[in-house]
């Protein structure tokens, strides 16, 4: 299916790359349908895109918690996940919403809220876990420190 959309123009959806949330996400309870937008012209990019295809001016930047809080794993509560279908650490995909701010090195991470995706079931679900975990936790020093190690 072909999608416009604000950030990235006219682009090609296929079938299996969507994914539901059957609730919606925190504050769009009306978006149901997303799919995952990487950048092309830069394949290591640390961010990607959860771009709405019920909203397609809609896209949420996000990122692998991993990249930036080395052991990262909320408790979630197995009920919590029930409408996800069975999940296992092969099948689980687990994401976190990035906040870009005027002032860059601002820039955060939401860690008390992930996304957890089957991707068997192409089903996802933002969940606010009890954890102890920021809801803006800061990345901009990581992610430089990151990219001068990587250059070395």
């Amino acid at each position: 299916m072909k999608l416009v959309t604000k950030l990235f123009g006219e682009i090609e959806i296929s079938e299996e790359k969507i994914i539901t949330f059957g609730n919606g996400i925190i504050g769009f309870p009306d978006l149901k349908k997303f799919t995952l937008v990487y950048d092309e012209e830069n394949q290591g990019a640390a961010i990607s895109w959860l771009q709405s295809l019920d909203e397609p001016a809609f896209a949420i930047p996000v990122m692998n918690p991993l990249l930036i809080k080395e052991g990262y794993d909320p408790f979630i509560d197995d009920e919590l996940l029930k409408p996800l279908g069975e999940i296992t650490p092969e099948n689980s995909y687990v994401l976190v919403t990035v906040t870009v701010p005027k002032e860059i090195k601002e820039l955060s991470v939401n860690l008390k809220a992930p996304i957890v995706i089957n991707v068997d079931e192409k089903k996802g679900s933002q969940i606010i876990v009890e954890d102890n975990f920021p809801v803006k936790y800061l990345i901009y020093d990581i992610l430089e420190s990151q990219k001068k190690e990587g250059g070395k």
